[in-house]
């Protein structure tokens, strides 16, 4: 007697998240560079009553803009590169020597893959193009960009609370500057020891680097004026 297995529900497709960790440490220290450069400025501020809230309220000012500059700026990135690699998609497709076609999807690989992949992979790659049954004619961005867009905005805003914050809540500037300090390293190597899971580097080393790359850079955007 023989039994048959019963086939296996399709697995739901995994959803790639909208921001990679790549992107969320970028934006999150592109937040915390932009406010540590107002938190630099202290003393140019310490005068009055109502310092510490002009400090915090010029700081998430400067974030909410550059926040929704950045925001933009991953719109018209995303489109570009949709609407270069359908353009690529397209000329292949209506390539009619396959020669062409395969040359085409060659000049489009990364110097670095190029010598990875030969011709024969190349066309198979053609050949799908060739049979596909629609694509679009022009690039158009979707949901999830936007969804993308808002959640770098909100990453850049989000920053400037753990070094601007303390000034709202502390009287004394020195007591807000120190936790405004350690709240900025804490945040740095919180971001490099994921970076630095993510990209096999070693966690605790990415953490350290990037907790010294962000005082130097601070201090460099301090001494050029920013």
């Amino acid at each position: 007697m023989t039994t048959t297995t019963p086939p296996r529900p399709a697995t739901q497709e995994q959803r790639e998240p909208v921001l990679n960790t790549v992107d969320r440490v970028t934006e999150l220290c592109f937040g915390l560079f932009m406010a540590l450069t107002f938190v630099g400025a202290i003393k140019a501020v310490t005068a009055g009553e109502d310092a510490g809230r002009k400090l915090f309220l010029a700081a998430l000012g400067c974030n909410l803009a550059w926040g929704l500059a950045d925001a933009v700026m991953f719109l018209v990135r995303t489109l570009a590169d949709r609407g270069q690699r359908l353009t690529l998609a397209l000329t292949v497709r209506r390539e009619p020597d396959r020669a062409a076609a395969v040359r085409a999807l060659r000049d489009a690989l990364p110097k670095a893959l190029a010598p990875l992949v030969d011709d024969a992979e190349l066309e198979q790659i053609r050949a799908r193009l060739a049979a596909a049954p629609t694509l679009p004619p022009r690039a158009h961005l979707q949901r999830a960009d936007f969804v993308g867009a808002i959640g770098i905005f909100l990453l850049v805003v989000v920053s400037t609370f753990p070094v601007a914050l303390p000034f709202l809540l502390f009287k004394d500037h020195v007591t807000a500057l120190v936790v405004s300090r350690v709240l900025t390293l804490a945040m740095l190597f919180s971001a490099g020891f994921a970076l630095g899971r993510y990209t096999g580097a070693g966690a605790m080393k990415a953490g350290f680097a990037m907790t010294l790359l962000g005082a130097v850079l601070t201090a460099s955007i301090i001494a050029l004026g920013g």
